[in-house]
């Protein structure tokens, strides 16, 4: 018997026939194929674009920011543009503009010693607690944990525990107020954003490795927005007139850990210098 394939027939308006291969060819060439496919696909595009972001919520519906997070950024290293150098990858920079850091003359001076000496004047070489908002793009992973009232941050180096109150309260009077390693935290919601507020730090902390730096009057506000369940953009704007001439902002993004069973590990810095003391008493 002969293999017959399957094929139909159209009249055209000339009153001939075309088979049905001839017709795909002839609309192939036409491109008519391409237009339910291109107006499926717009169709998808324009849902995408109207869809809210699905995002984790809390009870009272605020994001829940929940989780453990890290940046892949090279902010780190020297949050200004830079080529690669001995002690850092070459990076376009987090400052938004792609700018510098607008120091005033002084401080740029005390900024280019640091520089100098960041081999061993960087205080993340003595263990000192990274401050706000270096921990949040240093390269180890730190744990966020939220309630309604407040989001306690648990970072990984130096096991340093930040609280962001969101009970509506102030900070401290002056009188009250203290010149802490990570500031006073308090944050509020801006729709879906999360906006913090921080200040009364002391002036131990740098904010990189290149010796970027601040005084005991910076003022921070914090954004973290989802842009989608998993990422996190995280905007601060910095404020310090005893070192910068105008406020200036940075940005990294920030990605949830979802390895299976990833968590934590404690990393207390640099205890080998003193591990032959302990345990004390020796068994």
């Amino acid at each position: 018997m002969m293999n017959r394939k399957p094929h139909f027939v159209i009249k055209t308006s000339f009153g001939s026939t075309l088979t049905s291969s001839l017709i795909v060819s002839v609309l192939l060439s036409l491109g008519s194929f391409a237009l339910p496919i291109h107006g499926y696909a717009a169709e998808k595009t324009a849902s995408r674009e109207l869809s809210p972001i699905r995002i984790p919520r809390l009870a009272n519906g605020k994001p829940d920011f929940s989780g453990i997070w890290q940046t892949t950024s090279a902010a780190e290293y020297d949050l200004e543009p830079h080529s690669t150098r001995k002690d850092a990858p070459p990076s376009a920079g987090v400052i938004e503009g792609h700018g510098t850091i607008p120091y005033l003359p002084a401080a740029l001076e005390e900024r280019k010693k640091n520089f100098e000496a960041r081999g061993t004047d960087d205080p993340r070489l003595k263990c000192f607690t990274l401050g706000v908002p270096r921990g949040t793009y240093y390269p180890e992973p730190f744990q966020i944990f939220q309630r309604k009232q407040d989001l306690t941050i648990l970072y990984q180096f130096g096991d340093s525990v930040r609280t962001i109150y969101t009970n509506d309260t102030n900070h401290p009077d002056d009188a009250d107020a203290n010149d802490w390693w990570l500031g006073d935290s308090r944050g509020h919601y801006e729709g879906d954003t999360l906006v913090v507020d921080v200040k009364d730090f002391n002036d131990q902390t740098w904010l990189d490795r290149s010796g970027n730096f601040h005084s005991d009057a910076l003022h921070v506000v914090e954004r973290w927005k989802f842009l989608d369940a998993n990422t996190i953009e995280y905007k601060a704007t910095l404020d310090d007139a005893k070192v910068y001439s105008r406020p200036w902002s940075l940005s990294v993004i920030l990605h949830r850990h979802r390895e299976k069973d990833f968590q934590l590990i404690e990393n207390y810095c640099y205890t080998l210098d003193y591990d032959q003391y302990y345990p004390f008493p020796k068994p």
